[in-house]
């Protein structure tokens, strides 16, 4: 769930800081400080730098530490600011970090809390009122301390008002290429998403506990199995009957089970998929829109465009222009 428009790169790089937060995990800090300082063909599109509070940060497992570049300051001219993890969830950022948080997004960053490091985001105030990603491990935790945020548990990503949350580990993978999609371009995230062998772009809609490397069961497995089945012809129109045969369960169980496993309903599922092939054909093809909307499932070109510029607030053509790999 994000606003994916994107931008050309900035004539200088960006500034990125990333808060090192004692206690945080070795991973969590090393996700932002990887995809971030990655420049391909020698372009700097970024200059990253770590800030702490203190001047020794030691990670969890008290067997790695970090000297950071600079203190909380170094908030005060960062175009991003991540919090990539948050280490005691019952413990609230201190005075002066969170007034650098609020300070920086009402300057103009985007301030960023991979996994748990949302937690710092809502206990600073600033996801009042939106809508927030988190791991799914702490859902019922986040709601208790922070009622005033929409927990979004099926979001990998969320972008409102340039405050951006993810959920767990892999997702901040994915959060992190997002924001250089939208801060650099697609030439530029498809170039460092193949240096570390990852999927250019993933959806922030997409579910958390979708794609399950082992099945939690036969049927999720027959679920599983089905989606590929659906993507392979999203240009059919399936009835829920056909569907619901095809995995052996009822109507009512398999339109209960299907939003458990994707958290969409099956039109909406399909929606989407078709939209993702679509965004692919536009991005990486020259078809022209009639062609891009057959291909992609669409009764035509007409509810093509409609459907497209409801779900990303741009024309084909728009989305094409900003990310067409051959631009």
């Amino acid at each position: 769930m994000a606003s994916d428009r994107s931008h050309p790169p900035a004539a200088t790089p960006l500034q990125v800081v990333v808060l090192a937060p004692e206690g945080v995990s070795a991973f969590h800090l090393s996700v932002p400080l990887m995809i971030f300082d990655i420049q391909p063909e020698d372009q700097a599109l970024f200059h990253l730098r770590i800030a702490a509070e203190r001047t020794d940060v030691i990670l969890s497992g008290g067997q790695v530490a970090v000297t950071p570049h600079g203190g909380l300051e170094l908030l005060d001219q960062a175009d991003v600011v991540i919090v990539p993890g948050w280490a005691d969830l019952h413990l609230a950022p201190s005075a002066g970090l969170t007034d650098r948080l609020i300070a920086a997004h009402r300057r103009g960053a985007h301030v960023v809390g991979l996994c748990y490091g949302a937690y710092a985001l809502a206990y600073a105030g600033l996801l009042d009122g939106h809508v927030a990603a988190t791991h799914w491990l702490a859902e019922a935790d986040f709601h208790g301390r922070f009622p005033q945020v929409s927990l979004d548990m099926n979001a990998l990503y969320v972008d409102e008002d340039r405050i951006v949350t993810s959920a767990g580990t892999g997702a901040a993978l994915d959060c992190c290429m997002y924001l250089v999609r939208k801060l650099c371009g697609a030439r530029h995230a498809n170039r460092i998403a193949r240096i570390m062998v990852l999927p250019p772009h993933r959806e922030g809609g997409q579910s958390q506990y979708i794609d399950q490397p082992m099945p939690a069961s036969p049927q999720d497995a027959l679920l599983s199995r089905l989606l590929d089945y659906m993507r392979e012809d999203l240009q059919r129109d399936h009835s829920l009957d056909e569907l619901a045969e095809k995995v052996a369960m009822s109507r009512r169980t398999f339109t209960r089970r299907f939003l458990k496993a994707t958290g969409m309903t099956v039109g909406a599922w399909v929606d989407a998929e078709r939209l993702r092939r679509a965004k692919d054909l536009l991005e990486s093809t020259s078809l022209s829109i009639d062609q891009v909307a057959e291909q992609s499932g669409f009764r035509s070109a007409v509810s093509f465009r409609q459907s497209f510029n409801r779900a990303f607030q741009v024309s084909p053509r728009e989305w094409r222009r900003a990310f067409a790999l051959t631009e």
